[in-house]
């Protein structure tokens, strides 16, 4: 894992901040990129494909000035079946534990429509109890001149403490962000040790990494269908570590989709899982993938709880 971020020679004063701050807005707005990049780290997985991200993820950000303890919802959608249920009641969870809201949009005319309609009601209840900012990501795919008339536009919509336009991809006023985030925390000591990044065991950024590689590599409704199970991870002293993770589908066809013929599909989403991993564990791992079958599993409770909803 990248913990370039961090700096062991912490010196904790009377000064020192921390608080919560919660990625909140629609899918493919870039929330997760925000995250990564804040942290210098790839700690979300992200896609091209919208609601990718499915659970509230923590992430850390240390440095000798303050704690800046992230959360990186889901995109808001309307739910349609129980896992998307449990992935807006996350969103509304993070909303109500953080200190810092960050309202993320991007440029596009749609985002922007739908901010108003859709996500600005959601925010009018914190509105004077929590500090709420506006970033406008993706600047880079827009001029300058429509930058500012969507901050002057939006400015008029709601009550925003800070507007901050940025690119998280190309890391282009990152920086700005997280030094203006530290300037509305609250003076407290660190809430985890300053040398993390995440509370998260190790298994579900690798479960995660899978899931990630599934969303790259099947279409249509394939990738939403399935869920990953890290069942053993064994770390070596010598040699790789091992992992036998399980990837579970909603029917039979599904299952045989990401087998593929002669197993090639599954080969190729293993091979590029094991890559990732290896860079995020810093080592060779041997990785042995399942695919296994739970009717239904998205609207089925007990399967929710099982695979940690």
């Amino acid at each position: 894992m990248n913990t370039d971020n961090l700096n062991n020679d912490f010196q904790i004063n009377e000064n020192f901040k921390a608080g919560y701050v919660t990625i909140f807005g629609e899918p493919n707005v870039g929330k997760s990129t925000l995250m990564n990049a804040i942290l210098n780290t790839k700690l979300s997985i992200t896609t091209s494909k919208p609601q990718t991200t499915r659970r509230k993820i923590l992430g850390i950000y240390s440095d000798n000035e303050a704690q800046i303890v992230f959360l990186d919802t889901p995109g808001l959608i309307e739910p349609r079946y129980l896992l998307q249920e449990k992935m807006v009641e996350a969103i509304h969870t993070a909303l109500d534990e953080c200190d810092i809201i960050l309202a993320v949009v991007d440029v596009s005319s749609k985002v922007l429509k739908n901010f108003e309609s859709k996500l600005i009601p959601l925010l009018i209840p914190f509105s004077g109890k929590k500090n709420i900012f506006l970033v406008i990501n993706k600047i880079d795919l827009t001029t300058k001149e429509e930058v500012l008339q969507i901050i002057d536009s939006m400015k008029d919509k709601f009550k925003f403490d800070e507007i901050v336009p940025l690119s998280a991809l190309h890391q282009f006023n990152v920086q700005e962000l997280t030094s203006t985030i530290k300037k509305y925390l609250p003076v407290h000591p660190p809430y985890f040790p300053v040398d993390i990044l995440s509370q998260e065991p190790i298994r579900f950024f690798i479960g995660e990494i899978i899931r990630e590689k599934i969303f790259e590599a099947y279409q249509d409704e394939i990738p939403y269908s399935t869920e990953v199970v890290v069942v053993e991870y064994k770390e070596r002293e010598k040699g790789k570590d091992y992992i036998n993770a399980e990837i579970y589908v909603e029917r039979e066809s599904q299952k045989k989709i990401i087998i593929g013929k002669d197993g090639q599909a599954l080969k190729r989403v293993g091979e590029k899982a094991r890559k990732e991993i290896e860079n995020f564990v810093g080592k060779g791992v041997y990785l042995e993938l399942y695919v296994k079958v739970r009717e239904n599993w998205r609207d089925n409770p007990r399967w929710m709880k099982t695979f940690g909803y």
